[in-house]
């Protein structure tokens, strides 16, 4: 495929695999197989719904990286990978989700016709994308090779973003503003959550301008009242009521890149204790932002925000956010660096993150969050601009 039709130029992609093979090769990985959706896109472009059947990317240290997936499914590779058709891969449609026959026999012959049946494979053993009768399928089929788990080798790699990329990361986050935006302006008491949670899927994908809108890998999170003291849980029909507060957990997402933005809205006149638990909640934000510098460590973002926090006598057993970029479905995170006390990972110019510390309490909950970017020098750049507080209608 042409690589004027790919979402980067072919030096970006040329970084990706430069970085990739570096780490297989201090692995000592002769070849890699990446089934984790969002490292697919990463690697090759590839972008298309179809997760929900076996598919992956495979990567040699030579060479040009290879699509592997359903029949069906080439022609969505030959419209979105930047590698040309040769490196496209199908197998037959009577594997798909059949009892005697599974697509891993498929991609072993593969393997063992490239020369690879008895070499060092790494596979992405921690991911949604990879079953466990998918590694029992590969490993019969490869009894020579040495199956060792590369989990998360291509997700370290996409911790620091490049200039193309955080492009794609700010078009998120103008999306993010406006479905905040959008979502405080007609929030009101008597609403109904499933239509105001229409109203921002529609603002999420219209998006603005130029910048579209992509669906997130999250759904809209708004939980109400003591539903908000759980962080998971999403919408209903019920109304919003006065006198309880609604968090609002969502992406704005561009070409798959995410830019989460979270806010709380109360309606009525908020009890002292939120107030009080905002207002360190905001200072931890705070502090949390000007400690995020090059050269600090993950651990010291989540320890300032934690002595503003203990101030009220709040205390989070929760990390207070991770890394962040582009993701498919379930999950916005990169499943790398967490904001925790103990991640001592040192940050550099190009990581973003999802600075994420909700309170999920005894009886209520509330998030205010922002994606930051650690800047060349100074604290981090939050990528997002809404007021940093409890929004409350009353």
């Amino acid at each position: 495929m042409p690589i004027e039709n790919a979402p980067f130029s072919r030096s970006e992609y040329e970084r990706r695999i430069h970085l990739t093979r570096e780490a297989m090769s201090a692995s000592g990985i002769d070849i890699l197989f990446v089934t984790n959706p969002s490292n697919q896109n990463w690697l090759t472009g590839y972008d298309g719904w179809s997760f929900y059947v076996h598919q992956g990317v495979i990567l040699s240290l030579e060479g040009d990286p290879i699509w592997w997936g359903r029949m069906q499914d080439a022609n969505g590779a030959k419209r979105t990978v930047w590698m040309e058709d040769e490196n496209i891969l199908h197998y037959a449609d009577r594997y798909i989700q059949a009892t005697d026959i599974h697509p891993m026999e498929d991609l072993a012959s593969h393997l063992r016709i490239m020369g690879y049946g008895d070499k060092r494979i790494g596979i992405e053993m921690e991911t949604y994308y990879f079953t466990a009768r998918a590694f029992a399928v590969l490993a019969q089929g490869l009894p020579e090779a040495e199956l060792v788990d590369a989990s998360s080798l291509v997700n370290w790699n996409r911790l620091i973003k490049s200039s193309e990329e955080l492009d794609f990361m700010r078009r998120a986050a103008r999306i993010s503003e406006l479905v905040i935006e959008r979502a405080i302006e007609l929030a009101e008491p008597g609403m109904r959550k499933h239509d105001l949670v229409g109203e921002m899927f529609k603002t999420s994908v219209q998006g603005e301008n130029d910048s579209w809108g992509d669906y997130p890998a999250i759904v809209p999170l708004l939980p109400s009242g003591a539903d908000a003291s759980a962080p998971h849980l999403t919408w209903n029909g019920e109304a919003l009521k006065r006198g309880e507060a609604t968090f609002i957990e969502q992406s704005g997402c561009y070409r798959r890149y995410h830019a989460p933005l979270c806010r709380t809205i109360f309606f009525g006149k908020p009890p002292r204790f939120m107030s009080d638990a905002a207002e360190a909640l905001t200072e931890g934000l705070n502090a949390g932002i000007e400690v995020a510098r090059p050269g600090n460590r993950a651990c010291d973002i989540a320890r300032a925000l934690d002595a503003e926090l203990i101030k009220v006598g709040i205390e989070r057993p929760n990390r207070c956010g991770y890394a962040v970029g582009l993701s498919y479905p379930p999950d916005w995170g990169e499943h790398t660096v967490s904001l925790r006390a103990f991640d001592e990972t040192v940050l550099e110019p190009g990581m973003t993150f999802h600075f994420m510390p909700g309170l999920w309490m005894d009886g209520w909950g509330m998030e205010t969050t922002e994606t930051i970017l650690i800047r060349d020098d100074g604290p981090a750049e939050p990528l997002c601009n809404v007021p940093r507080k409890l929004f409350v209608k009353d």
